[in-house]
This record gives structure tokens, C-alpha cells and sequence, in this order.
């Protein structure tokens, strides 16, 4: 699956995966950048709480983002597949200029939206300059592989993850959330050790990676990314190694980015600030 080609000349939206947990009232840092490149007091934003069955969960979202100035928010409430052929929610997908997906349960997102209407919707508006953002389980299905499940520990096995698909908005990494409270360093070498094309993007609670069009990303947030580089992979034991066993992967190169720092998927480089006050360059 390949990232959708969109209807309009329009550079692609952000993708935004935050890694759960994220500020909401204290110094909600990403959650106000991702309104102002929505637009701001012109922002349309459509919350999606389909992760998780806390029916709260979508009101306290769409709460905050009118009390910060979005000029209107929608909650969809997408409880089951047949939701996602709802005209009325499609036409109120249609008219955002951003969504937000929050967290819960990966496969509940997965096999509630995966291949409806909505997901395509979803799929056409980011090619055409929508941003999409998700946290937790929102951050997980963003790309075209989704880690759905796995086990917590730095060394990697086959049984440190499972994977699904997920909406495809990328097709050249694959996210993990909650990366260093939950000690999940070793699920995601395996992911890539499965599938050395992608690159690895762990992510810290109340922390985000705002990727670019250009397919740079930036950090904001309290934590940190933590980037896995398969691109100069010489040798993985992942197709013989046994259910228990460590799996072997030599010459992946590891980089940690707190705030301020940028790293450019498509050259595999990274840039560290030496300040967290960043700006990004958005065509409105």
C-alpha cells in the first residue's frame, strides 16, 4: 500500500505521531502547534475516539480544542464498521482541516476503520494538506504498518511484536508509543528486523514528531524520539531465529531527539538544536 496520491496540487499534511500521555491543560505545548497549523482560530478539527470505548475520551478532546480557539470542533463517535459509512460523518471528515485520532486500543482502531470509507477519506485529505495527528494507539496506525501488540525489553525476539496494517498514510516507517516508560527498545529493532525498509520512530510520552511533507520531522514535547536506522543494515538473524531467541541485527545506527532536533527520513540524518523553541513552515 502506498501513501494516497490526493486530488489537488496541495503538498501533503503533517503527520503527527504523538507518543501518549500528552499535556492537555499544563503547558499543552503540542497540542496548540498542531491547532496553529490547522489553521489556528480558523481551524477545523475532527476528533475520532474510536480507539477506546470511554465514551469521555472524544468530549474532553473536543472540549479543549474549542477552549483553545479552534473555530470548530466535530467528535465522531465510530463505534463499529457500518459507522464509517455514515454520509454525515464523511462530509464532516470532509471539512476539516485537521483530525485527531486519540488513543485506546490499536486493533480496535484497526478493525473498526481499516479499509472503510472514513480510512480512505482519511488517506485522500492527508495526500491534500490535511494534518493528521493521533496519540498512543492514534500515533501506532498512522503508517502503512502498524505495531499492533508485542512484549516489553531492550533485546529483540520474534515474539517482541506483531504487526498489522494500519492506515497507510506513510509507507517508510513504523511507530511505537509509550517507547522508554514502557521499555519497548526491543520491540521495535524487531519490527525492524522483519522489515529493514522501514524506519523505526519510538516516541516518549507527551512528546511528538511533526513530519513534514518534505519527510523531515521536528520534535516537540518533554521527551524524546528515539530513531532506529536500518538503512545500513548488513545482517539480521530474524528468519532463523527460534520463538525465544535474541534476535541478531548488525550495523543499525540508533539517535535520541529531544526537543528542537529534526531528522530527515529521506537522507537518514539527524540535527540536534540547542534550543526547544522551533517554528514550523506551514503553507495555509
Amino acid at each position: 500500500m502506498t501513501p494516497s496520491r490526493g486530488q489537488t496540487d496541495a503538498e501533503r499534511g503533517f503527520i503527527i505521531p504523538i507518543g501518549g500521555a500528552v499535556r492537555k491543560r499544563r503547558n499543552p505545548v503540542i497540542l496548540e502547534q498542531f491547532l496553529e497549523i490547522c489553521g489556528g482560530k480558523n481551524a477545523v478539527i475532527a476528533v475520532i475516539p474510536t480507539a477506546t470505548k470511554v465514551e469521555e475520551n472524544g468530549k474532553v478532546y473536543s472540549e479543549l480544542f474549542s477552549a483553545m480557539g479552534a473555530s470548530k470542533v466535530i467528535c465522531l463517535n465510530i463505534n463499529k464498521r457500518t459507522d464509517c459509512n455514515r454520509d454525515d460523518y464523511l462530509s464532516q471528515i470532509e471539512e476539516s482541516t485537521g483530525i485527531f485520532i486519540s488513543g485506546g486500543n490499536q486493533l480496535r482502531l484497526s478493525t473498526i476503520l481499516g479499509g472503510t470509507p472514513i480510512a480512505k477519506l482519511i488517506r485522500r485529505l492527508n495526500a491534500d494538506g490535511v494534518h493528521i495527528a493521533g496519540t498512543s494507539a492514534g500515533a501506532a496506525i498512522l503508517p502503512e504498518h502498524m505495531i499492533s501488540g508485542g512484549r516489553s525489553g531492550s533485546t529483540p525476539t520474534p515474539r517482541s511484536v506483531s504487526l498489522t496494517p494500519g492506515l497507510g498514510l506513510t509507507n517508510s516507517i513504523v511507530i511505537d508509543q509509550h517507547f522508554r516508560q514502557r521499555d519497548r527498545l526491543g520491540r521495535i529493532l524487531a519490527a525492524i528486523a522483519y522489515s529493514p525498509f522501514l524506519t523505526g520512530i519510538g516516541i516518549d510520552e507527551n512528546t511528538a514528531a511533526f513530519i513534514a511533507p518534505n519527510n523531515i520531522f521536528t520534535v516537540f514535547g518533554s521527551g524524546a524520539v528515539t530513531v532506529v536506522d536500518p538503512s545500513e543494515m548488513k545482517a539480521t538473524s530474524a528468519s532463523i531465529a527460534d520463538p525465544g531467541d535474541a534476535i541478531s541485527i548488525a550495523n543499525v545506527k540508533l539517535h535520541v531527539l529531544a526537543a528542537g532536533s529534526t531528522y530527515n527520513l529521506n537522507t537518514h540524518t539527524a540535527k540536534i538544536l540547542d534550543s526547544d523553541f522551533v517554528t514550523l513552515s506551514v503553507n495555509k
